[in-house]
């Protein structure tokens, strides 16, 4: 049987997407769902990325664009650092690419322009990077940035009472939409948890790796969850982002 793979944000800790990899045995058959955030944190940005274009050769794969992967193409496109971007883990990508030769950049670059925003299976399963906010879905987004931004959707979950239903007066309209939404863009640990977490029919797959957690893999399907150490342990001359 065939399973799809949701992969949460990496922030450059290719050790730990290789660690988790090794305990999941992706097998052709299954389709990889990334979720964005491959850059900014730890060091191994350049490998990562190599790592995922050599990755899509062997298998189905999607890869979803985060709001730091289009950061750094901006970076590639105009080589300017912007100050917010480098309080925010673009110190350590500039870093990272200083030994890396102009092919394999302008390689890195095709990846990250190719991205997609948004995927909707044919369950019906939305996955996006941050969420949406336009009560007609993400492709009605009038700035197309808003589904790798815009934290309104976690928010919006974590406040609600869950007790309610699809089909009930109160329940979001956003939410009807999908049978089910997954995201990254906000940590989990920031609300005391370090694995993948769900509210109403949203689940949380961004566990933290850019700062103190792991690298996690869900099964959507099966709802199993595959995690590597967290991922300073892989880098531990290093702070990722603080």
């Amino acid at each position: 049987m065939s399973r799809t793979l949701v992969i949460g944000d990496i922030h450059g800790a290719d050790k730990a997407l290789k660690d988790v990899l090794d305990q999941v045995k992706p097998k052709p058959e299954d389709k990889l769902i990334f979720l964005g955030d491959y850059v900014d944190g730890w060091s191994g940005t350049p490998d990562l990325l190599s790592h995922l274009i050599i990755l899509k050769e062997k298998h189905n794969c999607i890869f979803i664009r985060g709001n730091h992967d289009d950061l750094v193409l901006d970076w590639f496109k105009t080589n300017e650092a912007k100050p917010k971007w480098m309080e925010h883990g673009g110190q350590s990508t500039i870093e990272s690419y200083e030994d890396v030769d102009n092919t394999t950049k302008d390689l890195h670059q095709r990846f990250l322009e190719n991205l997609t925003n948004y995927h909707i299976d044919e369950s019906n399963r939305l996955f996006v990077h941050a969420g949406f906010s336009n009560l007609s879905g993400p492709e009605a987004e009038f700035y197309e940035n808003t589904v790798y931004w815009d934290r309104s959707l976690w928010e919006m979950v974590l406040a609600m009472d869950q007790s309610l239903e699809p089909g009930d007066e109160f329940y979001p309209k956003r939410l009807a939409l999908f049978n089910e939404i997954y995201i990254g863009h906000t940590p989990t640990i920031r609300i005391g948890e370090t694995r993948p977490v769900n509210f109403a029919n949203v689940w949380n797959i961004d566990t933290g790796a850019a700062f103190k957690g792991a690298v996690s893999v869900m099964d959507v399907d099966t709802k199993e969850v595959w995690q590597s150490k967290p991922a300073f342990q892989y880098y531990p001359n290093e702070n990722g982002r603080n």
